[in-house]
């Protein structure tokens, strides 16, 4: 990748430099370019700061001006580094079956605030203030009749308003035909 790169030096001691990417340009999109400066191990892509460790654009601007790449690898990469971290022996573990595995002495009850929210319903979220404060109503009112303190399969006129509008439906069909 560091290869199919455009390098343009900015200094004269070969420290900072303009890279522009070449490959995997999409027509009509302009190419991307990126700032690299080698003295402050920095670069516009992040990952040469972030990683310690030289991006392609780094490499390509190594390559440009002949400086070797190794000199901006951090030592954590190191094989110095690397070999003390796997040099302690590791003990083998016994069979599995033969682990002694205390009985458990309580019971797990799930903490019912951590779940998430039921599918369909958001929760609330906003402060609740005196806006939001309603009178207290007699509670629903009926369908039917619009009368409160019973709902629309409790209603005493609903037998009577079902009559009128079957009567209405048969004289609409009487006429109709």
């Amino acid at each position: 990748m560091a290869r199919s790169m455009t390098v343009e030096v900015y200094s004269r001691h070969n420290e900072t430099f303009r890279v522009t990417e070449t490959i995997g340009r999409r027509p009509g999109i302009p190419p991307r370019s990126y700032g690299v400066d080698l003295r402050n191990r920095w670069c516009d892509c992040r990952r040469f700061q972030t990683l310690h460790y030289p991006c392609a654009h780094v490499m390509a601007a190594c390559a440009k001006v002949g400086l070797n790449i190794e000199q901006f690898i951090d030592e954590v990469y190191t094989i110095e580094r690397t070999l003390p971290v796997w040099e302690n022996e590791f003990s083998v573990l016994p069979d599995l079956s033969t682990w002694e595995v205390p009985p458990t002495t309580f019971e797990l009850v799930p903490d019912k605030r951590l779940r998430r929210n039921p599918k369909g319903h958001p929760q609330l979220s906003r402060i609740h203030n005196e806006v939001d404060i309603r009178e207290k109503s007699d509670g629903t009112l009926c369908g039917v009749c619009r009368l409160a303190g019973h709902n629309r399969s409790k209603c005493p006129l609903r037998n009577y308003h079902l009559d009128n509008r079957l009567n209405r439906v048969e004289i609409d069909m009487y006429f109709i035909t």
